[in-house]
């Protein structure tokens, strides 16, 4: 982990990822992009996601810890409007993995998923249930 050009902050807090990894997340970064990390989040247990492993791609902009590291479309406030200086990489991959435990459809991604939760949840969970087993079983 050799990079000179990045700062203390990153190479403390991968080294802490590395070293000390949270319960069902691995996060490394990119031997080409220390900023660029592939993580992974297993499904929760006693979730609609439990058994699943997703994948995910975290990049830190030049910002950070100024600006929240970038996740793709996930929709979790820390991402947006809540972030802080004094929040981690392992703060937002704790949260996330919080999100698969209890999905949020008061600010959702699909509009339309949230309804679906809001009026049926039972069946939204099965139907949670069966795209983890179909998309994120790990095989």
């Amino acid at each position: 982990m050799a990079n000179s050009n990045l700062p203390r902050r990153i190479i403390k807090e991968t080294q802490r990822l590395l070293s000390e990894p949270a319960p069902g997340i691995s996060a490394s970064p990119s031997e080409e992009n220390m900023r660029y990390f592939n993580v992974m989040v297993l499904g929760p247990s006693q979730s609609p996601y439990e058994g699943g492993v997703f994948k995910l791609e975290l990049f830190l902009p030049e910002e950070y810890p100024m600006a929240a590291p970038k996740l793709g479309r996930i929709c979790l406030d820390i991402l947006k409007d809540k972030w802080s200086p004094a929040l981690q990489i392992r703060t937002v991959l704790l949260s996330i993995q919080a999100l698969l435990s209890a999905p949020n459809p008061d600010d959702p991604l699909s509009e339309n998923i949230a309804k679906h939760w809001k009026s049926n949840e039972a069946e939204a969970v099965e139907t949670a249930k069966e795209w983890t087993r179909l998309y994120a079983s790990g095989a």
